[in-house]
């Protein structure tokens, strides 16, 4: 079974957010196979912690801002590895030190990526 067309809507609202507050290495997985209660996992890098707590703060404001509230949010007083839950899509945010030790995308290589609509930033 395909993510659904509510968790796309919900993965372009997000990566924009992300993309615009600095976000990097955006990575979209559809695990809805493995995972059934989720459809798509978001992978965010930022910079440091300050920028994974801005990237993080954005997204769940643009989610608010098109009537989606979150139903989980961990990990925002380290800012290091925030996980934002949105239902259909669950949104991790990473310090770049976090996402190179965990990996999440070589645990989840079996599932198919998502490309993703807009133009991203270049790094300089």
């Amino acid at each position: 079974m395909a993510a659904t067309e509510n968790a796309h809507r919900l993965l372009q609202i997000a990566a924009t957010a992300a993309d615009e507050k600095g976000g990097f290495d955006l990575v979209a997985l559809d695990i809805s196979e493995p995972l059934p209660l989720v459809d798509i996992f978001l992978l965010v890098t930022g910079r440091n912690e300050r920028n994974v707590i801005a990237i993080s703060n954005e997204i769940e404001d643009k989610m608010i801002e098109a009537g989606v509230k979150t139903i989980r949010r961990e990990g925002r007083s380290e800012g290091r590895w925030i996980l934002l839950d949105f239902g259909d899509l669950v949104v991790h945010v990473f310090h770049e030190e976090e996402r190179m030790y965990y990996g999440l995308e070589r645990l989840w290589k079996d599932c198919p990526a998502i490309p993703l609509e807009f133009a991203q930033h270049t790094e300089v």
